[in-house]
This record gives C-alpha cells, sequence and structure tokens, in this order.
C-alpha cells in the first residue's frame, strides 16, 4: 500500500445577591467593559475603561446604583486593572510587548473532527479508523501549540509557559524523554497533555504493522507508567503513515491522529497551505529543540510564536479542549 505522507485549545438575601451581581454586570456592559479579549495571566476579564474609580461625577454607568453596588463595582475595576497591569509585567519579562489573547471558553459541542480530505487512507470509514488532521473545525480565531519528540528539557520553557499561562500538547517519544521523565512530570502536573510519538520515532510505513504495532502500544505503556494515562492522540513521526499505522494505533486505543499546517522555528515559519497564513483551529508543530539544533533556544522560540499569533488576533487554546 502506498504510504501517506504529510511533511513537515432562596430567599430575599439571594435575591439581592442576584440583584446586585446582574447591576454590576449591566454596569459593566454600558461602561464597555465586554471586550473579547484578555491577557496572559487575566483572571475573569478584560480591563475595565472609563473611569470607574472610587470617585467621579454621579452620572454614567454608576448613577443610580447606591454606594454598596457603587463600591463593588470601583473594587472590580481595580482588581481588572492591577491583573492586566500583572499580565503586561509577566510579558514583559519573558520580551513580549503585546500580552498574548487569552482562548475563548471551551466549546460546549466538541466539534466532530474528520480525516482532512486527501490525508484518508483505505478503508478509513468502514474500519473507523483514527483521523488525521490539521486543522480542527472551529470558528473561534484560536491556535493549537503541539510540541514533537522530548529531546531539549529546557527549564526557562517550563517557567515560561506556565507564567504566561499558554496551552499547549506535547507528543513524546520514549528513546530522547526516559533520560528524563521528572521533566514531562512536571509539565503533566502543570495541566499540560501529554500524548503518544512513538517508542522510537521510525518513518512507520516502512515497518510492518505488528511492528508499527509495537511502537505506538509500547509508548502506551509508558506513558501510563511514567505519566499514569494512556493517551488517546498520537502523531505519527514526521508525519507520516499509512492504513496500518492507523490500524495499530486504533488497536492501541488512539481516537485522533493530528498532525500540524503550520511549523514555528526559531527564526522562521512554515506553512502547508498556499496563502502562507494561519487559520482558525490551526494546528502548530514545534519540537523540544536547543542550540544544538536551532539558532537559538526554546524560549526564543516561544517569543516568535506569540508575536505572530497575537498581532494576527489568534488566542491559544488547548487543543483536547476540541478534541
Amino acid at each position: 500500500m502506498r504510504p501517506v505522507r504529510q511533511n513537515d485549545k432562596n430567599g430575599a438575601n439571594g435575591a439581592g445577591v442576584r440583584w446586585g451581581v446582574g447591576v454590576l454586570a449591566l454596569a459593566l456592559l454600558l461602561s464597555g467593559c465586554a471586550g473579547t479579549g484578555a491577557g496572559a495571566g487575566a483572571d475573569t476579564a478584560e480591563p475595565v475603561h472609563g473611569g470607574l474609580g472610587a470617585a467621579g461625577p454621579a452620572h454614567g454607568p454608576r448613577a443610580g446604583l447606591g454606594e454598596p453596588a457603587a463600591r463593588a463595582l470601583a473594587a472590580y475595576a481595580s482588581r481588572l486593572r492591577s491583573t492586566q497591569a500583572r499580565s503586561a509585567a509577566v510579558a514583559r519579562r519573558w520580551g513580549l510587548a503585546e500580552v498574548p489573547l487569552a482562548p475563548p471558553a471551551p466549546p460546549a459541542r466538541k466539534p466532530v473532527i474528520e480525516a482532512r480530505e486527501g490525508f484518508e487512507v483505505d478503508d478509513q470509514e468502514e474500519l473507523g479508523l483514527p483521523p488525521v488532521f490539521t486543522t480542527v473545525p472551529t470558528k473561534d480565531k484560536v491556535v493549537f501549540l503541539t510540541v514533537d519528540d522530548g529531546e531539549e528539557k529546557d527549564p526557562a520553557f517550563l517557567r515560561m509557559m506556565s507564567d504566561l499561562r499558554i496551552p499547549y500538547t506535547a507528543f513524546l517519544s520514549d528513546y530522547l524523554v526516559k533520560d528524563d521523565y521528572g521533566y514531562f512530570r512536571k509539565m503533566r502536573d502543570r495541566g499540560i497533555t501529554l500524548d503518544n510519538h512513538t517508542l522510537h520515532h521510525p518513518y512507520m510505513p516502512a515497518l510492518s504493522y505488528a511492528r508499527q504495532k509495537h511502537e505506538i502500544c509500547g509508548m502506551q505503556d509508558v506513558m501510563e507508567k511514567q505519566f499514569g494515562r494512556r493517551p488517546t492522540v498520537f502523531r505519527p513521526p514526521y508525519g507520516n503513515y499509512d492504513q496500518d499505522t492507523l490500524r495499530a494505533a486504533k488497536s492501541c486505543g488512539i481516537k485522533y491522529a493530528p498532525i500540524w499546517n503550520e511549523e514555528v522555528f526559531v527564526d522562521h515559519w512554515e506553512y502547508r497551505e498556499e496563502d502562507q497564513d494561519l487559520h482558525p483551529g490551526d494546528i502548530v508543530l514545534t519540537h523540544f529543540q536547543g542550540r544544538e539544533e536551532w539558532k537559538g533556544t526554546m524560549p526564543d522560540m516561544v517569543r516568535r510564536f506569540l508575536r505572530t499569533v497575537t498581532a494576527k488576533g489568534y488566542a491559544v487554546a488547548r487543543l483536547e479542549d476540541y478534541l
């Protein structure tokens, strides 16, 4: 069989509380606070605009609220300003002039994921094989960062992503991560999903079905032993696969086989599509690499990634929230 090759997110008191919250929400809407973006590290919403301090004339959105509601509104505005200031300070500390945008809430109904046209294998639907896809179908202006292999184990990368609250998905190969499983446990403990990228990162279509199954199921065993779960998401090395790959993956408990639509390096981007641009739901690939392979570090790569997606109005979301 010809291999498929694809190269390189209660009573009166209760009523009073609800009334107060409703007034506060209405005041925020009237004051233009219901913006859409939020910075990294923002806990709830956009910074408040329009002079919502404790002092001011008795007109505008606070007029008629009463003193307790006005004080609550002023306190809320103050907290928002403090949160935004903290977010900006964190971004500057990591060399970013703009605060990364916060993603929307995860979709209440997950999108239906199907194999991308042209990326199917024979009997894809009949056998119920995991779909290979490069973009998640969504209208949300989000992209998904995925990091492959596991060779470079840069502590600064962990700190940066945690400080900025940027989600990503790691696809791990055992031969590269086994010298320091602890690094990836720290990642897992910070809420990052760890997924399957085979034991030895081979060119899968060159292997028999049995050997492909060993590469995938063997990595499932490692993931369960070292990180406590058997993933349902698998990325074939190099983005190369055939029907045997997806059959083997399915037998190992895999439901999805995402690859990517863009790849980001320290010094440039590579795009799959002819328009050479990002699209809602695109999956972005990068690698655990450092100065030995790149002209820079993983934080340098993250800066390039975030500057581009933020400038284009995209937020970074958790891939697992959409699967």
